[in-house]
């Protein structure tokens, strides 16, 4: 039985890889139905795999394994490609496999026309792949190879298009963006292995359950966390790339937002939250940071016409209720949210898809409007998950896990981390209230001016086509409507007579989640009664400016002072891209072109190397001479270098004789004037 577990735990990640394998190598010569249909049976496999592990953990208890081999070993450091499945890993491989075999589905309609079909498929299954790597990863390494992956992936999904510049470029944002978060994560790797010589989960929650890391460390290393995480789960600062993301297939838009890239960092939260209770000052970080991300891209969202930016930034704001509760401690409730998220918000998204396909490509909402009658499943469903979000009405999935997430922000004062909370819990609760009203205004918004207000506004033959999405799109739908539907009951609280199933699921590693009683109920009840209010608040505010028809006001809100400078910072996501460009882009570019390629590239590096070059090349014009091929040229050399070397020996030699000609003594008497030399030659 344990050799089959294992199988069956190897066989979740690696099923969608072979997927992406064999269309990606062979997808050009497969028929398109098979590359498709090749794509979900792999993520399918890979979900029932995955069912099978969680019944067995259920059923069992304690935590499941495999080892595939050993991947690196310096020193005394060893890692293992090691996946495992304990309470958290078994819920985020369920919502992974299981929301992305629907998105797989839907896929099979949306890009039924698309000419790189299997291209896209290929990418798809390789997100799968890369996301499951990240969640069943053993180790911080293993865990940073699938975040890398799904850093790729998304680089290569929302630039699909890339023959398209500003798809392109959005497909390069989010890369670029993403690797300042990774920065991050990889010098809290740094900072945790020079303190404890381990980068295992398992490792790491025993030195610090020993007591053996130091405060300062562990909180040095959590901010750094906190820098990967803002980046994978696109908050304040590094939100910008997930609007941007919308330019990629819809579908594409729906795993990402919903079931893969964007949990990344609140599940790495939860999962090291043992290191994070080292450092409180790192928790507040991550709560503020929340608090801020869910309001400021809620308020965004209030004022944006095309409907995947609205849910764009929805998705950013909900982002940031899940940091909320990891910030204050509250695993459980953020994970909670996560899952419920991905089951409204892949249904909104892929209802958005439905709409665009309907509407001939059209994501202006000042376009559309009455579409309920022509597309009434589309209409139903995204009416479903739009209760689910806005919680509005008690019970639904969103109502359930962001009720738990304000009610634990609210009682963060009184927990364990009182002394870093007190005083500002109730600023947290009140700003995730104010996003939450802001939430049931934009998302009421979409749905009146989408489905309701009049007629259609669309003209020409894009209003005569509209129609309702084939079977193949319109069932991940009804699926997914109805998880947002009774997804809450896996969270139900126990102020409402209920078990929190999923609390007490992930108990073993994330801690028991608090059990209100008595007065703290009665707290709970006044809680979830203010969160009503609010989404109530927000629905009708849009239901009198948008319910019947865009209301008269809208226009002097946008045109009119003294409410137009904000409508203005609302619609221009208050420049937050424009103020990067000033301050971060144009500057780099500056520094790039003017200093770095003009002043060291063109007149330092290329001007050296061209000398280098130019030399090389007179000698070589030089050398070629002699390697003419003309014989006459050869003889002529021959003769000219056979000169020189005879005119260099004989000339030494002939100068060399005359010096000595000149330097010996005479062997004739000089005569002297006046005498002569007696006859026959006698002396004296």
């Amino acid at each position: 039985m344990a050799l089959a577990l294992e199988q069956l735990i190897v066989v979740i990640p690696l099923a969608p890889l072979v997927g992406a394998l064999v269309n990606g190598l062979l997808g050009a010569r497969l028929p398109r139905r098979f590359s498709g249909l090749l794509a979900c049976t792999t993520v399918f496999v890979s979900f029932l795999a995955s069912a099978a592990v969680v019944w067995h953990l259920a059923r069992y208890g304690g935590v499941a394994s495999a080892t595939l081999y050993r991947w690196m070993e310096v020193g005394t450091f060893a890692a293992d490609v090691r996946f495992v499945v304990d309470a958290l890993s078994a819920v985020m491989i369920l919502v992974v496999t299981g929301v992305g075999f629907l998105i797989h589905v839907y896929s099979l309609g949306y890009m039924e026309h698309e000419p790189a079909y299997a291209r896209y498929f290929t990418y798809l299954n390789l997100f799968t792949f890369a996301m499951l790597v990240l969640v069943l990863g053993d180790s911080l390494p293993l865990t940073f190879v699938g975040w890398e992956g799904v850093g790729l992936c998304s680089y290569l999904l929302i630039g699909f298009w890339y023959t398209d510049i500003e798809k392109a470029a959005a497909g390069k944002k989010a890369f670029v963006v993403n690797r300042i978060g990774d920065f991050g994560f990889l010098v809290a790797m740094l900072l945790l292995f020079r303190a404890t010589g381990t980068l295992s989960f398992a490792g790491l929650a025993n030195v610090v359950a020993a007591g053996h890391l130091e405060a300062a460390v562990a909180t040095a290393a959590c901010l750094m966390l906190v820098l990967g995480a803002t980046g994978k789960s696109a908050q304040l600062p590094l939100y910008i790339w997930l609007p941007d993301a919308m330019a990629g297939p819809t579908p594409v838009s729906a795993l990402i937002h919903a079931a893969t890239m964007v949990t990344a960092g609140v599940y790495l939260t939860a999962r090291l939250g043992f290191l994070f209770h080292l450092a409180p000052t790192a928790m507040l970080a991550v709560a503020t940071i929340g608090a801020a991300t869910a309001l400021f891209a809620a308020s965004i969202g209030t004022a944006q016409n095309d409907i995947k930016k609205v849910l764009a930034y929805s998705t950013v704001s909900q982002l940031g209720f899940m940091f909320i509760a990891a910030g204050v401690g509250a695993y459980a409730a953020a994970v909670a949210h996560l899952v419920m998220h991905a089951f409204f918000k892949a249904c909104l998204f892929l209802g958005a898809g439905s709409v665009i396909h309907g509407c001939s490509g059209e994501q202006d909402m000042r376009q559309m409007g009455g579409l309920r009658k022509k597309m009434p499943v589309t209409f139903w469903t995204f009416l479903i998950s739009t209760l689910a979000i806005t919680g509005i009405v008690p019970g639904l999935s969103g109502f359930i896990s962001k009720d738990a997430v304000l009610s634990q922000a609210f009682a963060s004062g009184e927990g364990e981390f009182s002394y870093i909370f007190y005083g500002w819990s109730f600023a947290l609760w009140g700003v995730g209230v104010l996003a939450a009203a802001l939430t049931s205004f934009y998302m009421w918004r979409l749905v009146f001016m989408t489905f309701f207000s009049g007629e259609l506004r669309l003209s020409g033959e894009a209003a005569h086509h509209v129609h309702e999405s084939p079977r193949r799109m319109t069932v991940p739908l009804i699926a997914l409507a109805l998880l947002s539907l009774f997804g809450g009951a896996l969270a139900w609280p126990h102020v409402l007579h209920g078990h929190d199933l999923l609390g007490r699921w992930l108990a073993p590693v994330l801690g028991e989640s608090p059990a209100p009683e008595g007065a703290h109920a009665a707290l709970e009840f006044a809680l979830m009664a203010v969160s009503v209010a609010a989404a109530g608040l927000g629905c009708a505010v849009a239901y009198a400016l948008y319910g019947r028809g865009i209301h008269p006001f809208t226009h002097r809100f946008a045109t009119e002072r003294p409410w137009r400078w904000l409508y203005a910072r609302l619609f221009g996501k208050w420049h937050v891209d424009e103020l990067y460009a000033a301050t971060v882009v144009r500057p780099l570019e500056w520094v790039s072109r003017v200093v770095l390629y003009e002043g060291v590239e063109r007149h330092v590096i290329d001007a050296t190397v061209n000398a280098v070059g130019g030399f090389t090349r007179s000698i070589g014009f030089l050398v070629q001479l002699l390697q003419s091929g003309n014989v006459q040229r050869y003889l002529a050399i021959f003769v000219v270098g056979l000169a020189v070397l005879l005119y260099g020996f004989l000339l030494p030699s002939a100068s060399l004789e005359l010096n000595a000609r000149a330097s010996a003594p005479s062997m004739v008497a000089p005569a002297v004037a006046g005498t002569t030399a007696p006859a026959g030659g006698e002396g004296y």
